[in-house]
């Protein structure tokens, strides 16, 4: 009871302290990133791109920016915090895909039975497999421990406060983080449910990596700034004295 306690309070500290709209971004990346990767921008037989790529990246940054100011236990809360709403946000809109009614793109189609079959499409779309919520729920809880505390321990041994120091850290642990979260995802989803071989799964994770980790490379100034305006105001100096 008293873990519980203490765990609960941290946790109100810590949302009181990290910017709202970090939170908020944050969140709004997973969900929005888990929704996206259902469209396929590129198959080949080694190599796959979905549209998930082009988001997924903002919740690591968001973790980089949490881990250098707040540590990496607070960045892992956050993160668990996201994947919940996460979760919630899948378990409405499966509801809402099983109640009757159409989209607005039902009346659009042509004729009635390809209505219903946009209708459908739509319906599966957002109300995603539970084997894909929970691979992506696990892939991201593990991904962000993976994230947070390679970065915290890089930070402790070589961070001077430049963007230099908070580009390496970021980099390295964001290459870590990502690959363990698509070789987890791709392990638990497309190897057992789609027939993805081994090969197929460490190439993707791999491939994928580097396209998030390039994304990365390219906002960190903005990551390195935002941190460091934190630092520099106070922010989050109450949640760092209580549980720093």
């Amino acid at each position: 009871m008293n873990i519980t306690k203490n765990e609960l309070r941290d946790y109100k500290v810590l949302l009181r302290n990290v910017p709202s709209m970090v939170i908020t971004i944050f969140v709004l990346s997973v969900v929005c990133m888990n929704l996206m990767a259902s469209k396929e921008l590129y198959s080949s037989k080694y190599f796959c791109i979905n549209s998930g790529l082009a988001l997924s990246w903002i919740s690591f940054l968001c973790m980089d920016c949490i881990c250098k100011r707040f540590g990496a236990r607070a960045a892992v809360k956050i993160s668990i915090l996201a994947m919940f709403i996460n979760v919630v946000t899948v378990g409405i809109f499966k509801v809402l895909s099983m109640t009757p009614g159409h989209w607005a793109a039902y009346f659009s189609a042509p004729d009635e039975s390809t209505g219903e079959f946009i209708n459908s499409g739509l319906n599966s779309t957002f109300g995603s497999a539970w084997y894909i919520v929970l691979g992506s729920a696990i892939a991201m809880i593990v991904s962000s421990v993976v994230n947070s505390y390679s970065n915290e321990y890089i930070g402790k041994h070589i961070d001077k406060g430049s963007y230099g120091n908070f580009a390496l850290r970021s980099f390295i642990s964001t290459a870590l983080g990502q690959w363990v979260d698509n070789f987890v995802f791709s392990a638990l989803v497309s190897h057992v449910f789609f027939g993805w071989n081994w090969t197929q799964v460490l190439i993707c994770a791999t491939t994928s990596m580097v396209i998030e980790l390039v994304f990365e490379a390219v906002f960190s100034p903005l990551g390195y700034k935002v941190s460091k305006s934190w630092e520099n105001n106070g922010i989050g100096q109450e949640y760092l004295s209580a549980f720093g």
